[in-house]
């Protein structure tokens, strides 16, 4: 009688669902990910920016606004039928607007919203009941440096971005105890689209904020296809903090990322230090025992 060969299961790559892959991030990372032999799922507003990409097995080229709910349920059912479900949810999709705060045209700040956090939200929420079924994933929030500081002409992007960070980290303290793994990404400038066709502007500005808001618009513009941040690089070293099992909670990209977040950190250390006796003396006195 012959002896049983025991034969290890053939494990399938994970599945990664990126949104906004057009260009910038969501692009490189999606090249990153196919090149890695993972199922990769490409989502574009425009699905034909992104031809050619879809010709073999392992890859999935979908339409998808994050801003329209039946598109994000129609993608998800595309993907459970071809992969059986998603491994990595990659929130890359976001866009920009330049404007001091007053200057904020209400429908512009709006749109922005809906972008970088309703359609985010709606991604999450929709991908986790998988994930909580299987007691597995990973969700990738890109957020940026300005959702650590605020600049201005930055003011209502920043929000999103704040708003991306604070989500992030109760959604973590939330599913972590069910295997679910949450990263914040945190990037300064890169050589992606975001400062040029992405980001829109206040028509009417104000001149009164020319030498804050409309300087850093102009500088921030300036510098579109010149910054410092290489999309590869930063792709990589996304897939590599996924793929490592213990992604860390905030993943900064970038050397002005790196000393603007340690910069903000001592600015606020010093900040509530000082304010220290007036924080404890709110509360009602300790009685005594």
């Amino acid at each position: 009688m012959n002896a049983q060969v025991s034969h290890p299961v053939a494990t399938q790559p994970p599945v990664w669902f990126i949104t906004g892959c057009s260009t910038g991030f969501g692009l490189a990372l999606a090249k990153q990910a196919i090149e890695r032999g993972y199922r990769t799922v490409m989502t574009a507003r425009d699905p034909s920016r992104l031809e050619g990409f879809g010709a073999t097995d392992n890859v999935l080229v979908l339409e998808l606004d994050v801003t329209q709910p039946g598109q994000v349920a129609a993608a998800l059912q595309a993907v459970e039928a071809r992969f059986g479900g998603i491994d990595v949810l990659v929130n890359n999709a976001g866009i920009g607007y330049f404007a001091a705060i007053e200057e904020g045209e209400e429908a512009e700040v709006r749109r922005m919203f809906d972008v970088n956090v309703f359609g985010l939200t709606r991604m999450t929420q929709a991908v986790l009941p998988g994930m909580r079924r299987r007691r597995s994933g990973c969700i990738v929030n890109v957020a940026s440096l300005g959702g650590l500081r605020a600049m201005p002409a930055l003011g209502q992007y920043c929000a999103t971005k704040f708003a991306v960070e604070g989500l992030s980290e109760a959604l973590r303290q939330e599913v972590q105890p069910l295997g679910i793994r949450v990263m914040v990404v945190e990037p300064s400038g890169f050589r992606t689209d975001w400062a040029g066709r992405s980001a829109h502007e206040s028509v009417h500005q104000i001149d009164d904020y020319m030498a804050t808001a409309g300087h850093v618009r102009i500088q921030v513009r300036d510098s579109s296809g010149k910054q410092p941040g290489d999309p590869v690089r930063a792709a990589q070293a996304i897939v590599n903090a996924v793929a490592s099992g213990k992604p860390p909670h905030h993943l900064l990209l970038g050397n002005n990322a790196f000393d603007g977040a340690m910069a903000k950190l001592d600015e606020l250390r010093v900040a509530f230090t000082a304010g220290e006796a007036v924080a404890r003396a709110a509360d009602f006195p300790k009685v005594a025992a």
